[in-house]
């Protein structure tokens, strides 16, 4: 059974009224959801609050989710407008970030196994400074190619779920992603060598 085929089965069950079925889903999918929304805000508790305002409403809508999309992207898209929404209705803009730090679950080594400290002081500045060029670039995007990117780059998505989530056409998101990779390449030019065609 494929990761899609057991979260309908838990959707179906959901919306037969069985609440541990949904309960299942939120505890798959919380700290993804919160990791998304955590690049459109700093604060903590903010994130903790429009990742459960996004289950309620998705709770709320599922007895329309018909299963033509997979559940975590309806999921996402959820997600996204309860960003979008928290943040007009405060007035305020995205602040996109990404980290340095990969997640702690993922890509551990073998605790026996020895790393070697590549990091010199330069290394880390110029590190640094790539992060903050990038999070600068990003957060000034227009809203389409930061989402687009966001998705992309920093959670990983295949074009085809970003263009569910979005809600548009794979080469429209093609396009907001090459734009944005375009703007983000030429303010690190001055930090990196970005030959010709190439990408950060």
């Amino acid at each position: 059974m494929s990761d899609r085929d057991i979260d309908q089965e838990l959707v179906e069950r959901a919306q037969r009224g069985e609440k541990r079925a949904f309960e299942l889903l939120v505890v798959k999918y919380q700290r993804k959801l919160s990791r998304l929304l955590s690049r459109f805000f700093k604060d903590p508790v903010e994130v903790e609050d429009v990742a459960q305002e996004a289950f309620i409403k998705a709770y709320r809508a599922l007895p329309t989710f018909r299963g033509e999309s997979a559940f975590y992207t309806w999921l996402y898209r959820i997600g996204i407008n309860t960003a979008k929404n928290y943040l007009v209705a405060n007035g305020r803009r995205a602040s996109v970030s990404m980290s340095l730090d990969s997640d702690p679950d993922e890509d551990m080594p073998d605790p026996g196994e020895q790393i070697p400290d590549m990091n010199t002081p330069e290394s880390e500045l110029m590190n640094r400074q790539i992060v903050e060029t990038v999070n600068r670039v990003v957060g000034k995007l227009p809203e389409e190619l930061r989402t687009a990117i966001t998705l992309r780059e920093m959670e990983g998505l295949s074009y085809e779920d970003i263009a569910e989530i979005m809600g548009c056409p794979i080469g429209t998101v093609r396009s907001r992603i090459f734009r944005a990779r375009e703007a983000i390449a030429v303010e690190l030019k001055p930090l990196i060598d970005v030959g010709q065609g190439k990408r950060w």
